[in-house]
């Protein structure tokens, strides 16, 4: 689920929060990296949730129509289409997703279930939802387009949501683009026949993405004023009082990835930190680094310090 460039963003926010802090505990603030990454992931996790929990919450809403004293033909006999959705099937017996709601201890909704209902009426009121239960049985295609839509157009743009998960946790605001994003190329990738076993989404693609992490992160610290040094006379208009602090981590970092992963091509990483600086610091940021970068690393070329192994890494 995580790019390169989230956790090069990451790894940022972590390399910003220790200079800020002053911690000298390299330990903690490692663990505070791979903590902030495994929030994001319980993030995924509780939207996900969120939809099926947006099921148990229309069932409900059913069998107490159905209770009333008065109640009408329709409401004795529901359509239930919106709650026999195949794909809520398909998530609630997927064991990889419960397992994983289960281990991270996913359970928010229940104590929150006023924001399920919210979306719930959102859904319920929408021409979206009308033209799909004009009639009482569907294919799988029809109800993964269906949710799929409702995803997108309801659940991942609610304010109301948004505000649930800003008063949660902070950082799960810069996640939640991302997050949503997973989460749509999930429900896009279900099919009727594999759905059931299809493996949720985890944190890392691999193994070599959480190396990654740890090693840009602690490079780059241990490396400080080494890298300090590499900017010296790079930045002759500019007083290193007036360079944001964001744009002095972003810099290093690049400058740690030119000479310290082999592996990663010049122009990666220079087109990575430029769109990080857009995103993440001021308007003129980009054309700071560019300048920095770009004179480095011609510099670096010349003097045969870029240790870069594979085609194209230049």
């Amino acid at each position: 689920m995580l790019t390169r460039r989230h956790i090069r963003v990451k790894v940022m926010q972590s390399l910003y929060a220790f200079n800020q802090s002053q911690n000298d505990n390299l330990a903690t603030e490692e663990k505070f990296l791979l903590k902030s990454m495994q929030e994001m992931y319980d993030l995924y996790l509780l939207q996900i949730s969120l939809i099926t929990e947006i099921r148990e919450h229309a069932e409900t809403y059913l069998e107490k129509s159905q209770q009333k004293h008065l109640a009408t033909s329709e409401e004795k006999d529901p359509n239930r289409k919106f709650v026999d959705n195949q794909v809520f099937q398909i998530l609630n017996e997927n064991e990889s997703i419960q397992d994983a709601l289960e281990k991270h201890k996913i359970n928010h909704w229940k104590q929150d279930d006023e924001y399920v209902a919210i979306i719930w009426n959102e859904i319920r009121n929408s021409s979206t939802y009308q033209e799909y239960m004009e009639t009482r049985e569907s294919s799988f295609k029809e109800d993964k387009n269906f949710i799929v839509h409702i995803f997108k157009e309801i659940i991942a743009p609610n304010d109301k949501l948004y505000e649930y998960l800003e008063d949660k946790k902070l950082t799960w605001v810069d996640d939640l683009p991302l997050v949503n994003t997973a989460i749509l190329k999930f429900l896009q990738k279900l099919k009727e026949s594999t759905g059931r076993e299809k493996r949720i989404t985890q944190l890392f693609k691999n193994e070599e993405d959480k190396e990654f992490a740890i090693k840009l992160f602690r490079k780059t610290y241990l490396n400080d004023e080494d890298l300090s040094e590499e900017m010296l006379g790079k930045t002759p208009n500019w007083d290193k009082d007036r360079i944001a602090e964001v744009d002095m981590v972003l810099i290093k970092m690049a400058i740690c990835e030119f000479l310290k992963f082999t592996s990663i091509p010049v122009k990666v990483t220079i087109n990575e930190y430029l769109e990080i600086a857009k995103e993440y610091s001021t308007p003129k940021s980009s054309i700071f680094i560019n300048g920095v970068l770009d004179k480095l690393s011609k510099e670096y070329q010349t003097d045969d310090k870029l240790n870069k192994t594979g085609r194209g890494l230049m």
